[in-house]
């Protein structure tokens, strides 16, 4: 088959995306427009979180944690805004339905899953997550020339090196230690899928612990390195139609990369996809009624690349994905977020301040973005 038949024939079996066109975000109805889109589909999947609250995973709580932290950062920005304040009360409207049911999640994974609970108990604790405060954009010079073909590491493995960066271990060590063992896991090079993000979750977690000796140092960098190479995945999935096994990765990307302040990842485009896929009964991501499993052979290809590591998902009969929803909530918390930071005060943009490039596969410099990024992002990067 020719290219241009490959093309057409993806974008033939690429699901329908919102029935409109989001409006620009540089005027204060647009932002409006955007965020009241945005504030249903939360609401709806904090209703979700409710009534299924008994059966949440700590994966899922994560998500809506991560949430919360963007809400509260959305509410604070647009207190005073005349304009947007109508958004800001919408949101502490919200924030008040989700605050006890963070709370209650607490109760029943001390009873479904304590020890997994007592190890990764700081990512769901209140002052865990922050809000980026400067912008920075990916580096395509960083992408690697190839992945490697079988996953990096087992879960197990990644859930090892974060429970000893916590320093939630059954041996009372601090937070902050890094054996060799992972260190080489996590700073292996062309890692992808769910390996890939999750050694970008190691460095995000070092940097909300305060993690700054030895290799933490060089956060930033493999940050950079990272999601350089998680926005490859996600043009990826959005080249095969965003095709169901791959969502989840790719909102997941969005969900790190964004909190990391990659500001690259909240494109418009994006964004209509992921409001496109809620089941609007159920207010929960997860699986489409409808899905054709026939996928061109170059789509499949793809998922290889973007398949997913074994995780404690937890699905439902109908359809509903505890860890389908948790990262779409917080993409989604983040896209908000991102609107409150557009334009950038000033007119300038604000970068991050990094040490001088190497000449190594991890230099932390960033170019200027390609004009693709450019017209389809926004916050600080529009």
């Amino acid at each position: 088959m020719s290219s241009t038949g490959l093309l057409l024939l993806l974008l033939l079996l690429a699901p329908p995306l919102w029935p409109f066109s989001l409006p620009p975000p540089d005027t204060p109805e647009g932002k409006a427009t955007i965020s009241d889109l945005i504030l249903s589909v939360l609401e709806r999947a904090t209703s979700f979180l409710k009534k299924r609250l008994p059966e949440i995973n700590l994966d899922g709580v994560v998500g809506f944690q991560v949430l919360e932290v963007n809400l509260q950062g959305v509410q604070k920005e647009w207190a005073q805004d005349p304009q947007l304040q109508p958004v800001s009360l919408r949101v502490g409207k919200l924030l008040q339905k989700l605050a006890p049911l963070l709370h209650g999640s607490i109760c029943y994974l001390k009873l479904n899953d304590p020890q997994y609970l007592r190890e990764f108990q700081p990512t769901i604790q209140p002052g865990f997550w922050k809000l980026p405060h400067v912008w920075t954009h990916i580096n395509a010079s960083m992408v690697y020339p190839t992945f490697e073909p079988q996953d990096c590491f087992s879960e197990e493995q990644s859930d090892l090196c974060l429970v000893q960066l916590l320093g939630t271990g059954t041996d009372s060590s601090q937070p902050c230690q890094l054996s060799g063992f992972c260190k080489t896991l996590m700073t292996k090079l062309g890692c992808s899928g769910y390996c890939l993000s999750h050694q970008l979750l190691f460095f995000l977690s070092a940097r909300m612990k305060g993690c700054t000796r030895g290799l933490f140092h060089q956060s930033q960098r493999y940050m950079n390195l990272f999601c350089a190479n998680m926005m490859t995945l996600n043009r990826r999935a959005e080249a095969i139609g965003y095709a169901y096994p791959v969502r989840d990765l790719f909102m997941e990307n969005i969900m790190f990369c964004g909190i990391g302040g990659f500001s690259d990842f909240y494109k418009l485009r994006w964004l209509e996809a992921i409001l496109s896929w809620q089941k609007p009964q159920e207010g929960c991501f997860g699986k489409p009624d409808a899905e054709d499993e026939k996928l061109p052979k170059d789509s499949q290809h793809q998922q290889h690349y973007l398949r997913r590591v074994k995780r404690r998902e937890k699905p439902f009969a109908d359809g509903c994905s505890s860890h389908n929803t948790a990262v779409a909530v917080a993409a989604l918390g983040g896209f908000l977020y991102a609107l409150t930071q557009y334009p950038p005060a000033h007119g300038e943009l604000q970068h991050a301040t990094l040490a001088p490039p190497t000449a190594t596969h991890v230099d932390g410099s960033m170019p200027a973005i390609h004009q693709e990024d450019k017209t389809h992002a926004f916050g600080p990067s529009f």
